[in-house]
């Protein structure tokens, strides 16, 4: 016991906030491969494929992207990003103070309660999957897709519950500056699913019994067994921490108070950004069968730049941020701020020109032989990859001073604009799902926009002529980059031939590599300080090889 102890002590060390927002990357871009290898799985075995002569079922992976809606919505609600941008201040506002007692009740009282609520929560969903499937999430769906939507809904219910526990936990950790196995637990989570997919759909027999037939039902038994992984992965990461756990909520305690009445209007606002999918799987159900598949795909896609940016840069530096303010010192939480916005302007419009040029072979990637709805929608979700990344960090800015209700009022704005476009464009223009992606794009450019706003209005000189200079050098080396990422694409085309992973994905790597090279050789070239780092590495590689040949 000792001996792990000891190992896990070493592991969960501090990190800095460069380490910190690396190894947080390294997991999100693991934990995305391992659900596009996922949904790889799915789509290979329920959607058609003419090629292959098999007919599929697509109304099965319909109805199983809708079965998700509410158990998600609900963990979106209650605790989600709710929690970490609330809980960290405050419990760092402790710790500054030398008040661990009060911290470590805090943390006790947040486990108690998110998993009292979250409970409650998940026996609502099961007693009524029925009429929410059937009148609010998919109306569309056949009965056959209805009863199945319903009974993976039962099943998956548990979630909330499972994942409230361990968000709590993983916050903890996140607030202390340890990141391994906060880390660790997606990628844990995603292994549940994939051994649903590979064992479970094919039934479950202990001892000679069949307790279980099999079919898509034991990919939701996947979410499940994947949700009790990463609880148990995320609670090792509390050893060495010293947290003095008691089955209590300390109601009196000041900071426990001040963290609920912190979380309803971030949790309003998670939950109105969740009410948008809502609203676009019930539309989409109206649609021919599959399309809620094909939009969530898309949907997916772009969400892996935004949280390996995006989410994963925000994450690491908010704790940092909030000890900045804690500390009184405001102009160093300004200059964080612009760092840290600099570098995910940076790193977020290349990505997103050449996710634009590539939609092709990333679909190709969760699709054998694509799939031109999905491409189509993803093309159109490029302009939200970049601005819902420059979000995160944006809106932490405000969550770091203990501010949630700014954020929520301009969401509030947000959500409505983007559910009245998202019906305008694909129902009364008939845009179908690709009027989804634009209105998602349209509303996530004018919510930065606002924040921008407000934020420099509170921080002076924030956006500075400095700044401004260099996200305009930014724009002009991304698209330089743009040119050759398209010249690329011609020169190296997905063909008929390329009709495994395997074939197409050496020519992405090449369009990828040769596009990001180009795009920090323009970026040095604009003496931009972001592509120095990359620029010395690559030399550091070079000429260590070279020295390395000679003797």
């Amino acid at each position: 016991m000792k001996r792990m102890r000891s190992v896990v002590s070493k592991a969960n060390k501090r990190l800095s906030i460069k380490i910190a927002a690396i190894l947080l990357a390294a997991s999100t871009l693991i934990s995305s491969l391992m659900g596009l290898f996922r949904d790889r799985l799915l789509n290979s075995a329920y959607l058609p494929n003419e090629e292959a002569g098999l007919a599929g079922y697509p109304v099965g992976l319909d109805a199983y992207t809708a079965a998700f809606t509410v158990p998600d919505f609900m963990y979106f609600i209650l605790v989600s990003g709710a929690l970490s941008v609330t809980f960290i201040p405050v419990f760092n506002e402790r710790l500054a103070k030398g008040n661990k007692k009060s911290a470590w009740q805090i943390s006790t009282s947040m486990i108690n309660f998110m998993a009292l609520i979250t409970l409650i929560a998940s026996i609502l969903i099961i007693v009524f999957a029925d009429p929410i499937i059937r009148y609010i999430i998919a109306p569309g769906l056949s009965e056959s897709g209805h009863g199945l939507a319903v009974s993976m809904m039962r099943v998956i219910a548990v979630n909330p519950f499972l994942f409230a526990i361990a968000t709590v936990i993983a916050s903890i950790q996140q607030a202390v500056g340890r990141f391994t196995f906060y880390a660790l637990a997606p990628i844990i989570y995603n292994i549940g699913i994939i051994i649903g997919i590979t064992w479970f759909t094919n039934g479950i027999v202990l001892f000679g019994w069949e307790i279980f037939e099999g079919g898509i039902m034991g990919v939701a038994l996947g979410v499940v067994l994947g949700a009790i992984l990463q609880l148990l992965v995320s609670s090792i990461g509390l050893i060495g921490l010293g947290l003095d756990y008691r089955f209590k909520i300390y109601w009196k305690n000041k900071g426990f108070r001040k963290v609920l009445s912190l979380l309803p209007p971030r949790s309003l606002d998670q939950g109105m950004d969740y009410a948008v999918t809502l609203v676009e799987i019930n539309l989409a159900s109206r649609m021919a069968d599959g399309t809620i598949r094909a939009y969530q795909q898309a949907l997916t896609l772009h969400m892996v730049p935004i949280n390996l940016i995006g989410v994963a840069i925000s994450s690491a530096a908010f704790p940092s941020m909030t000890e900045s303010l804690g500390k009184g010192r405001l102009d160093l939480f300004r200059n964080e701020l612009r760092k840290m916005l600099r570098i995910i302007i940076w790193l977020a419009l290349p990505v997103a020109v050449i996710t634009f040029f590539t939609r092709g072979y990333l679909i190709h990637f969760i699709r054998n032989g694509g799939d031109v709805q999905m491409a189509g929608i993803l093309g159109f979700l490029v302009p939200a990859i970049f601005f819902r990344s420059v979000y995160h960090i944006t809106s932490r800015a405000f969550y770091a001073q203990q501010d949630t209700k700014t954020p929520l009022y301009i969401s509030i704005a947000a959500i409505a604009l983007n559910i009245v476009l998202a019906i305008f464009l694909s129902m009364q223009l008939d845009m179908g799902a690709y009027g989804l992606a634009i209105a998602q794009s349209i509303v996530a450019g004018i919510e930065v926009f606002i924040l921008f706003i407000i934020i420099n209005s509170r921080l002076k000189k924030l956006f500075d002529l400095t700044f401004m200079k260099a996200v305009a050098r930014m724009v002009i080396s991304a698209a330089v980059m743009g040119v050759g990422t398209y010249a690329l694409v011609l020169l190296l085309p997905l063909q008929n031939t390329d009709n495994s992973f395997f074939s197409a994905f050496p020519k992405f790597l090449v369009i990828t590599a040769v596009s990001f090279l180009l795009y920090v050789g323009v970026s040095q070239l604009f003496k931009l300080q972001e592509a120095k780092p990359i620029i010395e590495r690559i030399y550091k590689l070079l000429f260590s090889s070279l020295n390395g040949s000679r003797h």
